[in-house]
């Protein structure tokens, strides 16, 4: 291990078992064959034990920040634990210079019937920091936990808010070499949300304190780090530049829903409406024309889209697009203009019908299309076709310069100065 490397992390696993009884007697077991000098058999599963993650290996440097993402039970979490020294890997080893700060469960340590006065000094504590320490700092928690009218009243009365916000603001102060935290900038109201990650980008990342983020929140890692790791059953899918981490993440959030029959094709679609008329088929059209796959952020897309009337209609029931995110969130929206339904008559049969979004800005990932036919005001709902077709959008680097940023939407802009 050099010298400027703070965190090294080489070849760790741990193993868990499902069963609680079994839990508590292989660590009374483990235990023991420790206390008497006895080696134990980290390699070897015994019987209800499954590995929470296996061989992972990466170093960190004083300043890096490492975000890890992953779905749940990926062992994200475990590993942190891990860093924090609350459990010891089953193999491998960590090795970490400099004091370590944990933001791992906000206000652990908190005495229900202390005052939020008392418990910053117990927290603290609990944190390492010196009671001078955090004598000198008390000011400042108190200011940015926002709790000054409730400071002397026992923390038991204390709101779910106030509670997470003074949580944060003790740990937030505790100044050390590397920072772990996990799944707390969700916390909060959305005032005290733009708190932390303004704490956390002029306090932690200007002072060159190394952070490990864990995250459900891709987009939020690839702000706040410059590498992540993608985890998949205790094994890294991923690891490297963040901006990579997105489409990777995505693509296994994709793999998952299909295995989980939560497909993100038309053969595994969900749909309700009367079905007078449905949508029989989409394809993707490129800007030539031809059939796509995949687009590229910023180019010209036409979902063509073959529609059958069972009877005559006197007018086009509305038709309507969305565009979601693996997250189920609503990206963007649109509908035929209902001057348009009210032209034209519908006739039973097959319908050629064309969207085109010129161009299509969205980020690099995977998305699902939701196509819904009449159901607005009075009107009969015809169709509703969830997980109508699955589309891949990428990067193209002569539109979107991919270093440069993260999140859902492209949208070109200029830039001037006198």
């Amino acid at each position: 291990m050099s010298q400027d490397v703070i965190i090294s992390v080489e070849g760790v696993s741990k193993k868990f078992a499902t069963n609680f009884r079994r839990s508590i007697l292989y660590g009374v077991q483990d235990i023991t064959r420790d206390l008497l000098g006895l080696s134990n058999r980290s390699d070897h599963l015994r019987k209800d034990e499954f590995w929470a993650l296996q061989d992972v290996s990466f170093e960190l440097k004083q300043g890096d920040t490492l975000g890890i993402v992953g779905p749940n039970g990926a062992g994200k979490s475990t590993l942190l634990k891990m860093l924090n020294g609350i459990i010891k890997p089953d193999k491998g080893c960590i090795r970490i210079h400099g004091r370590v700060g944990g933001l791992i469960e906000i206000g652990a340590g908190f005495h229900s019937m202390l005052t939020g006065r008392e418990n910053i000094y117990v927290n603290g504590a609990i944190l390492g920091m010196s009671k001078a320490e955090i004598k000198r700092k008390f000011d400042s928690i108190v200011e940015f936990a926002e709790i000054g009218d409730f400071l002397d009243v026992p923390v038991k009365y204390y709101s779910s808010g106030m509670y997470v916000r003074l949580g944060f603001a003790v740990a937030a102060h505790c100044q050390p070499d590397v920072l772990l935290v996990d799944e707390v900038l969700s916390v909060g109201d959305i005032g005290f949300q733009k708190k932390c990650f303004r704490f956390f980008e002029e306090d932690v990342l200007n002072n060159n304190v190394t952070l490990v983020l864990v995250s459900h929140s891709v987009y939020t890692v690839s702000r706040m780090c410059a590498k992540t790791i993608v985890f998949h059953k205790g094994e890294v899918r991923y690891l490297g530049d963040s901006w990579k981490a997105v489409p990777e993440y995505l693509r296994l959030m994709r793999d998952l829903a299909k295995k989980n029959n939560l497909a993100v094709d038309a053969g595994a679609n969900i749909r309700a409406g009367a079905g007078e008329v449905r949508m029989q088929s989409v394809r993707m059209l490129g800007p030539d024309g031809t059939e796509l796959s995949r687009v590229r952020t910023g180019e010209k897309v036409e979902f063509e889209l073959v529609l059958r009337a069972e009877r005559d209609f006197e007018r086009i029931p509305g038709l309507y697009l969305q565009i979601l995110d693996m997250s189920n969130t609503v990206i963007t929206y649109s509908s035929m203009p209902l001057e348009d339904c009210m032209r034209y008559t519908l006739k039973a049969g097959d319908h050629l019908v064309r969207c085109i979004f010129s161009p299509l800005n969205l980020m690099p990932g995977t998305y699902t299309l939701v196509f819904k036919i009449g159901g607005a005001g009075s009107e009969v709902l015809q169709d509703n076709l969830i997980n109508a077709a699955a589309i891949e959008v990428v990067a193209d680097k002569n539109v979107y310069d991919t270093s440069l940023g993260v999140g859902l939407v492209y949208t070109p802009c200029a830039w001037t100065i006198d």
